[in-house]
């Protein structure tokens, strides 16, 4: 029996936009069926190609050449972190969240939609605590969203 492939986390290359925008829509759409989709398929794979791809830090979990998920940082943002369907439970979004305190390893906040128990769970896990709610206002969906801050002094042995 061969060993499983490594899981590594690395920076994406211009030519993982169009995996990485695949992975985006397949993620939302598994996860959040009820979100009011705002933006096109080909908007959001230019969005990925020319804004999350050249603004903050990018960062995609690969295993055997395959990305498995990827998050999106800018300075103590957490912008974005989602993985591919199926993927769930393997320790991918703890390595890249990982990732995330060592680049920002102080704080970090992030909005999560009110209604994505399981993200809310997951970042709550990670030490994360709820600073604030909103009705919507604030993100171009119109979904009431959650507002989670990290403090390396909330916890210790995060990293």
């Amino acid at each position: 029996m061969s060993p499983m492939p490594a899981i590594t986390i690395e920076r994406p290359s211009p030519r993982d936009a169009g995996e990485i925008a695949a992975l985006y829509l397949a993620s939302r759409a598994e996860a959040l069926p009820w979100l009011r989709r705002v933006h096109s398929d080909d908007e959001v794979r230019g969005w990925i190609k020319h804004v999350r791809l050249v603004s903050g830090e990018s960062w995609v979990a690969r295993e055997a050449g395959r990305i498995l998920g990827f998050l999106c940082l800018d300075g103590e943002d957490l912008d974005q972190l989602y993985l591919l369907p199926g993927q769930f439970r393997r320790g991918i979004g703890s390595l890249l969240l990982a990732k995330a305190k060592e680049l920002s390893p102080e704080r970090l906040h992030l909005f999560t939609f009110q209604r994505n128990m399981a993200a809310r769970a997951f970042y709550e896990r990670h030490g994360f605590r709820l600073v604030d709610l909103n009705d919507g206002e604030r993100n171009e969906e119109g979904e009431p969203d959650a507002l989670y801050e990290w403090r390396r002094s909330f916890s210790t042995g995060d990293l």
